[in-house]
């Protein structure tokens, strides 16, 4: 046995032993790294400059004028070019339920979620698998976040079994964190790779619109906000430390992860399910309040990043909204080539909540391999990963490129 120990309690002395035979499990060697990134969205793509007029139509709301002229600004405002939705006219036809503004439809909401939601982050992690070149079998984790769905078994269970993983998988089931999940996430898996010699941790973001579409309304404002701004997709991200000479490589060390809630901010954004599907509120006061405190959370960042100045850092920001971004990167004076990827992926698929910024850094990544000369600094050195969603809460991750192995 060990030495005893001594623990002082109310004045007492207690004595303790602990066993020498007792296995603890050996941690990694090395940081936390991203092996492999990939993501995947449903078929059905929405032309932004044609929604309005569509979501009108296959609601029967036609006869609302002013509030489709509304939707129609607000969607000219958003800087999106196009999303993918699993919900369309042939589904509405088979479910219309989903098209009312307060009919009971949650039945029918969690059907279509829970055929999607799985669905999305199993074609994410099979792509993710195949970049990484390793076997399902070595996978000894996963971390799965969504706010779209709660079920019991989880969802990560499901995708688990279909792509074949361990039944001794270790799992975290992640629900209704909101948009900043995916950085959440990718802290779990840091955490348990870090403190697990071996692990490989299969990080999985999807998130289906389903549960909160619905027709307009003239006193729900905040729905049409969502309505013009939200997408479905689902991202896959691979960690793990100690990367295995020349059968594994690594895209980014994982330095750093933090969060920060922003002070008395927890009313900016807030959903609720119902009957009816989810609520939601989006206020407008969102950009002003991440402005005022991302300073102060860069800064946290930044000690980790080799005190770099914010323009020499590579950015993945949630793309929460083109507000948002624009005032990032006033607040922090970025050049306007930082926030890129945010942009690009906002333009093409509209907030995707948790799995969006994944999205950003899949982009960051791609755009790094293709123009491996630029000196914009995009995908190199260290780099700033952050989330934003209900809490107000920012999430964030300190990156470090791996150069490519040829």
């Amino acid at each position: 046995m060990a030495p005893a120990a001594a623990v002082e309690n109310n004045g007492e002395v207690k004595k303790y032993k602990t066993s020498s035979s007792v296995r603890v499990q050996p941690a990694a060697e090395g940081p936390a790294t991203l092996l492999a990134i990939a993501t995947s969205v449903p078929p059905f793509v929405h032309e932004q400059s044609t929604y309005a007029d569509y979501y009108f139509d296959i609601t029967q709301c036609n006869h609302k004028t002013e509030l489709k002229a509304k939707f129609k600004r607000i969607c000219g405002r958003m800087q999106i070019d196009k999303r993918h939705m699993v919900v369309r006219r042939e589904l509405l036809e088979e479910i219309p339920s989903l098209a009312s503004y307060m009919d009971p439809s949650m039945t029918d909401r969690h059907r279509v979620v829970m055929e999607w939601v799985p669905k999305l982050a199993k074609e994410a992690a099979e792509k993710a698998i195949k970049e990484w070149g390793r076997s399902v079998s070595e996978i000894t984790h996963i971390v799965f976040a969504t706010t779209s769905i709660e079920n019991l078994p989880g969802v990560d269970l499901l995708v688990a079994k279909s792509l074949g993983l361990s039944p001794r998988v270790r799992r975290v089931m992640m629900y209704s964190t909101g948009c900043w999940g995916g950085v959440a996430a990718l802290r779990v898996a840091k955490d348990l790779a870090e403190n697990n010699k071996g692990a490989r941790v299969l990080v999985l973001c999807s998130e289906c619109t389903a549960i909160f579409f619905r027709a307009p309304n003239d006193e729900y404002l905040d729905g049409l906000v969502g309505q013009g701004l939200f997408g479905d997709g689902a991202a896959a991200v691979i960690v793990g430390s100690d990367p295995i000479p020349q059968l594994e490589q690594p895209l980014f060390e994982i330095q750093w992860s933090g969060e920060m809630v922003i002070p008395d901010s927890e009313k900016a954004i807030d959903g609720h399910l119902t009957e009816a599907g989810m609520y939601y509120h989006l206020g407008p006061e969102i950009p002003k309040l991440v402005s005022k405190s991302i300073e102060e959370f860069v800064n946290d960042a930044r000690v980790e990043a080799e005190n770099k100045e914010c323009n020499e850092l590579f950015w993945g920001v949630h793309p929460g909204g083109v507000a948002i971004l624009n005032q990032i990167e006033t607040q922090l004076k970025l050049a306007p080539q930082k926030l890129a990827a945010s942009r690009e992926i906002l333009r093409n698929y509209g907030n995707l909540a948790s799995a969006c910024v994944l999205f950003v850094l899949d982009h960051i990544h791609k755009t790094s391999i293709e123009a491996a000369a630029s000196t914009t600094g995009e995908g190199k050195d260290y780099g700033l990963l952050i989330g934003i969603g209900p809490g107000l809460t920012m999430e964030g991750c300190v990156l470090k490129t791996i150069p490519l192995l040829h």
